[in-house]
């Protein structure tokens, strides 16, 4: 009997523990199969919690939230004996970088990170990625478990929830009881501006090294805390197109090594391997190169990782689509191809796991003594408080170390601005970076001056160099040179207590400065600007300098807010007990202007690109705290203009463009900012004197060269300016070009330029000659055309004008130097 019952009650327990072993795949979770509907985001999130509840050996982290609330989330997985040391583990991983000190242990696992849409519209890979965890956790898949032995994988499963929903809400409100494979059916047809971009209308995959997007500080703080060994960054491109995985297309970035490229081979042909025995279509070694820093696969691989982009054709796609070969694609199978990769690539990471923990070691020991480029030494020049401690900030988030001034403070190196090797004396705030540290490949590809392009047939842009974007003098110095300190030498501004001034003048040279206007704004305080130079209180204040004067802001707190305003944003101000200044012209004379506080309008909706409308919006509302009003294009007919001081027109395709209406607003007294594409649109309307500079044709004869057609895609490229670096006279004494010195560092994504103004048409503020070409690669007929022309213009027309900016300033928002130039056009042009 007693027999019997110990029979029925480890029978009972061993059900217990199985019951309890069965974790929910996510078919039984959700109620569906997965890809016969998409899963909103907070489902995803809801099955990954289940996991983390359900497993022991997984642990979830919420390490951020996006812009609309939804959470940012990471689940780690791995065997009984490596759940409980993830923070061994991690710490492990650092000190083997060099970024820790301490003892190094040998019995970790590999690390193998797996980044799910990154692009909202890119849904299939979210979808696998609650899939490829279940294969994970599931204790009954014997193989997956004998990989996590060695191998610890981390699983994001969507960088961009914000564009997801917004992409699945549109698809799950317009599709009907069965998916329609039409590809122009109006399930296939996003509305603007689509759910590639987050909430701000930012390319997540473009920000990895910028980090101007709060998700990508979130995520990329985090990857910098594990530095994995292998990173995979999931996607899908048009549905057209098959599976594409590495290896990847030239160019690659000189600095990547022989092993990075060998990783990539071997990863790609086991992927291979299943593709093969599926029949599945698939490319690698073409389009998707490894070049631009800023991207999941490029930044991981300057930080020691086997970077890789999965492409799935499929954008576009919604649940089924019939693509061009007449074979109808659906997201069920899209769904199993991004399935197939995450588990080969884990199997890959398994099989090789010492061989890549011993490269990534060789990686950053090499890094450490034997750092790449000719420059040892970097010295970014101190001209400007607020842009070095800009760049300071990018460099820290991304792990870069620096410092401040130099024991020995003469040095020879390469002049950023001139291009010549002169001596320099090296101030006790100039920044320094010595190359000799764990980052020191991603400090060389962020700093170094020129881009070598080994192919010039690139998919992004060839030239980023952080002197040339934040406008600061740099030197390259062939020597280790260690800097002298730390921390910079420069006190906090002191507190002003107890003022009672004529007026406070603060400086107008950074988009510091900017946020600094637009906090009086807020507070009901006027503002006026120098337009001339002047002395006063021992000081030269330059042109554009802010004037806050207490003519115009009688109010009994007028001190106390301008001076707590100055506090709380580590503005120094300077107060002045007279008016009467030492040299130049006095507060009360013309030379000194008003600045009425604008109201802002940002043209949105279709036609506009909508990633060049979220720089602007992002600047005004994230960066500068200042309002700004969203108008579609196809609401201006309907709006009323007079309301607004100021109309911004982002790069975009504007058809029917309301040229007599907007040129009516700004004869009575209105300010248009036309960006990129948007100048062209202005062109030869009525009333518009600019005017696009053309070819020169020569004897037609002479094109009619006998061409080759396998050459055709290298022959197209003699034209393009895949984002190329020019160097611009730029005519300081504009408004538009206040707080700046007398040129500007350009980055050109195309080859348009423009006749100079004659008369009094227009000011040629921003113009470019001859031989003013920097870095990147420019083809060769585009590099000839791109000369003696303008870039930034301003026609005045009326009592308003019409400002020019033919290349975006606000690039990418990592182009630090053209917020200064595009808070110009804004605030200061014009008054």
């Amino acid at each position: 009997m007693i027999k019997k019952l110990l029979v029925v009650l480890l029978a009972v327990v061993s059900a217990t523990v199985s019951f309890a072993q069965k974790i929910q795949s996510p078919d039984e979770f959700l109620g569906y199969k997965l890809g016969t509907q998409f899963t909103p985001h907070y489902r995803i999130v809801e099955y990954f919690k289940y996991v983390a509840q359900a497993s022991k050996n997984v642990k979830l982290q919420q390490f951020g939230s996006t812009n609309e609330g939804r959470p940012l989330l990471a689940m780690f997985i791995a065997s009984d004996e490596n759940i409980g040391r993830l923070e061994e583990i991690r710490h492990n991983n650092l000190r083997v970088a060099g970024v820790e000190s301490g003892p190094v242990i040998t019995n970790v696992p590999v690390i193998t990170w797996l980044s799910y849409n990154v692009h909202g519209n890119e849904p299939a890979s979210s979808e696998a990625a609650m899939w490829t965890l279940y294969d994970l956790v599931d204790p009954s898949n014997a193989q997956t478990q004998a990989w996590l032995k060695n191998t610890l994988v981390v699983i994001d499963p969507c960088l961009n929830p914000d564009g997801r929903d917004r992409y699945v809400n549109f698809y799950n409100s317009v599709h009907g009881l069965s998916p329609d494979a039409y590809p122009t059916s109006r399930e296939h047809a996003e509305p603007w501006p689509g759910g590639r971009v987050n909430h701000y209308y930012f390319d997540l995959n473009r920000d990895w090294a910028w980090q101007q997007q709060k998700e990508t500080q979130a995520r990329v703080g985090l990857y910098n805390q594990w530095l994995p060994q292998i990173h995979v960054d999931y996607h899908e491109q048009g549905p057209n197109a098959p599976y594409y995985f590495a290896p990847a297309a030239e160019p690659y970035h000189k600095d990547l090594t022989q092993w990075q490229r060998d990783a990539q081979v071997l990863i790609g042909k086991n992927n291979a391997k299943y593709f093969d025995q599926n029949g599945w279509m698939y490319f690698t070694k073409y389009e998707f190169d490894l070049l631009y820093p800023s991207y999941g696969d490029t930044y991981p691989l300057y930080n020691g990782s086997i970077g890789m982009t999965y492409e799935q054709g499929g954008i576009g796609a919604g649940l089924a689509v019939v693509n061009r070969s007449g074979d109808t694609l659906t997201l069920v199978q899209r769904v199993a191809h991004h399935h197939s990769t995450g588990l080969s690539t884990v199997e890959t990471a398994s099989a090789n796991a010492q061989k890549f923990k011993d490269e990534f070691k060789k990686f950053y020991d090499n890094s450490r003594t034997n750092p790449p480029g000719e420059y040892k030494t970097y010295v970014i020049k101190n001209d400007n408080n607020n842009k070095i401690n800009a760049m300071a900030k990018l460099l820290a988030r991304n792990g870069i170390q620096y410092g401040f001034g130099l024991a020995n403070k003469s040095v020879t190196g390469y002049d950023y601005m001139n291009g010549k090797t002169e001596a320099y004396t090296v101030g006790p705030n100039d920044l320094v970076v010595n190359a000799y540290q764990p980052k020191a490949v991603l400090l060389h590809v962020l700093l170094e001056p020129k881009t070598i392009i080994p192919d010039s047939n690139t998919y992004d842009i060839t030239a980023w160099s952080l002197p040339y974007a934040f406008g600061l003098k740099a030197y390259g110095i062939k020597e280790s040179l260690k800097p002298a300190s730390a921390e910079w030498s420069i006190a906090a501004p002191k507190p002003l207590v107890n003022t009672h001034a004529y007026a406070y003048v603060s400086s107008w040279s950074s988009v510091a400065d900017v946020k600094f206007l637009a906090a009086l704004f807020k507070k009901k305080i006027k503002v006026r600007y120098a337009e001339k130079s002047f002395d006063a209180a021992g000081k030269t204040f330059a042109p554009g300098s802010l004037l806050i004067t207490r003519a115009g802001n009688d109010r009994a707190d007028f001190d106390q807010v301008v001076t707590q305003t100055a506090a709380e944003l580590n503005q120094e101000v300077t107060p002045l007990s007279s008016g009467f200044v030492d040299k130049g012209s006095d507060l009360g004379s013309d030379a000194v202007r008003y600045i009425r506080q604008p109201k802002v309008m940002l043209v949105a909706g279709d036609g506009v690109n909508s990633e060049a409308m979220g720089e602007v919006w992002h600047l005004f509302e994230a960066q500068l705290g200042y309002p700004i009003t969203l108008i579609r294009y196809q609401d201006i007919p309907r709006t009323r203009l007079a309301d607004f001081d100021v109309a911004i027109f982002p790069d975009g395709r504007y058809d029917d463009f309301p040229s007599d209406k907007l040129q009516n607003w700004v004869r009575d007294g209105g300010r248009l900012i036309a960006i990129d594409n948007a100048v062209a649109s202005l062109v030869d309307k009525k009333g518009i004197l600019l005017k696009k500079k053309e070819d020169k044709k020569d004897d037609k004869d002479k094109d009619k060269t006998v061409k080759i057609y396998g050459d055709r895609d290298r022959d197209a490229i003699r034209g393009m300016i895949p984002g190329a670096i020019f160097k611009l006279n730029l005519d300081n004494t504009h408004p538009l070009g206040f707080g700046l010195p007398d040129y500007y560092y350009s980055l050109k994504m195309n080859d348009d330029i423009y006749e100079l103004f004659g008369g009094e048409d227009g000011w040629n503020v921003g113009t470019i000659k001859k031989d003013s070409y920097v870095s990147g690669f420019a083809g060769a007929t585009a590099k000839q055309k791109i000369n003696n022309g303008l870039l930034l213009g301003v026609q005045p027309m009326g009592r308003g004008s019409v400002v020019y900016m033919v290349d975006d300033p606000l690039f990418r928002s990592f182009w630090e130097n053209g917020k200064l130039l595009f808070s110009n056009a804004v605030f200061m042009v014009g008054q």
